[in-house]
Order: C-alpha cells, then structure tokens, then sequence
C-alpha cells in the first residue's frame, strides 16, 4: 500500500510548488516509485514538474458519455474506464503523473469525483507514494474526493486570513473523519522568527522561505527540476520531509 501524501489549503499558499518539490525529493532520495495526481481542476502540477499535459480523467470521460459506442463489446464500463486511465497516466524517469482535470459537460464533476474515489485505491496499491495535489479550499473534504491521506500537509502563509483558512480545513477535516495518520501545518513564504500565533490547533511541519530562484521559476513557467540543490526552499522541505513521512 503506498503512502499517500495529500497537499490542501487556501488559493495562493503553493500547494502545487511544494507538492512538485516533493516528488523532486523523493524521486532523488530514490525512496520508490511515485505517482504524482494533480486533483485541481485547475490542472499545473505537469508544468511544475516539466511534463507537458497530455489525457485528462475529465476530458476522457467526456469522451466516453458523448460516445459510449466506443467502449468494446463485451467489456464493462468500468472496466473500459479503469483501462482509460492507465493510459492517461504519463510515465516519466523516477516518477508517474496522473492528471485528473475537469470534464466539459454539464453536471459530470460527482462522476469525476466517484471515479477518483473508487480507483484511490488500486492505484495507490502500484506505488510506493503517492503525492496528491487538491484543489484549493474545502470542496474536496465536503465532496469526500480526499478521504484518506497518511500525511495531510495543510498550507498556509504567515497571516492571519490564511492561518484562519488552515484552521477550517482542520475543523472540516474532524468533522468529516478523513482517515489519517498525520495532520500538519507548513508555513510557506515564511521564517523561525516571525512572531505567528498558531490556533489552528496543529503540529507546524516547518517554515519554507521566501525563495527568489523558486519565484523566478514560477514567472518563467520553468519545472522545480530547474531548481539548484542549494535552494534556500528545497533545502527547507528536504528537512521537513523527515517528518511528512
């Protein structure tokens, strides 16, 4: 069974930066095999990683509900589905992408977020780890899409309507008991020495500094492959990783 790392917290805090950081750090530490899902229907966790969008969950079931004539004889449509997202799965050297996007029609995102749901756990079962990147805010807890991670890295910035948001999505997270081993606060764009009340009620993982080369990254649309080892940002996660797994 793989571990499952799962990235939430308000728009804007870097969830997709960090969660690409990881899968750089795991990928390096050669700690196993890694499936990487960008589950934001605002899909850029290929470009963080430098792989250029192929296949979409969204965008093939779509093609299936407007030409169901296409799945074979004989063959189930869950099946045919299962099948479908295995090739929507891009391999790269040292770790899988596996992009959930969003379909066109109407009313299909229940159907989106069931199917993610229910192949959780087949794919998880093929990977060592599995680095999730969720959209921004509560839906995905109030949905259910998330309902288990083995390390839930909440995302803040250092300030009081984000420490706020944080906050939320731990209440959420209790109320709606989404299994997990660990719950944990990361602060981005911050240091040690600010002075931040934590009421969020949760263990802070650590402190990801403001980093102009990442920033630079960000603006030039390049991959966190780009990013030199000696990265005031990638040096910080590297020591918090110790404590998300």
């Amino acid at each position: 069974m793989g571990y499952i790392i799962a990235l939430s917290g308000k728009g804007g805090t870097g969830k997709t930066t960090i969660a690409a950081l990881l899968v750089r750090i795991l990928k390096e530490r050669k700690s196993g095999s890694i499936l990487a899902i960008d589950a934001d229907p605002n899909s850029n966790l290929g470009q963080a990683l430098g792989i250029e969008e192929g296949k979409t969950i969204g965008s093939l079931l779509e093609e299936i509900s407007s030409h169901p004539e296409k799945i074979p004889a004989g063959t189930s449509k869950e099946n045919f589905i299962e099948y479908q997202i295995h090739t929507a799965i891009s391999e790269e050297e040292g770790f899988d992408l596996l992009t959930m996007g969003r379909p066109e029609g109407p009313g299909c995102y229940c159907y989106v977020n069931n199917l993610l749901r229910n192949m959780m756990g087949k794919l998880v079962a093929e990977y060592d780890y599995v680095i999730m990147d969720n959209e921004a805010g509560l839906e995905h807890f109030s949905r259910r899409t998330t309902r288990h991670a083995d390390s839930l890295i909440i995302l803040a910035n250092p300030n009081a309507v984000s420490m706020k948001a944080a906050a939320r999505v731990n209440e959420l997270v209790k109320e709606l008991k989404v299994k997990t081993k660990k719950i944990l606060l990361l602060l981005n764009c911050a240091d040690e020495n600010i002075i931040l009340k934590n009421t969020t009620g949760m263990q802070i993982a650590g402190y990801i500094p403001q980093d102009a080369e990442l920033i630079k990254i960000g603006i030039n649309a390049s991959c966190v492959f780009s990013l030199e080892n000696n990265s005031q940002a990638l040096t910080a996660l590297k020591q918090i990783t110790d404590k998300i797994i």
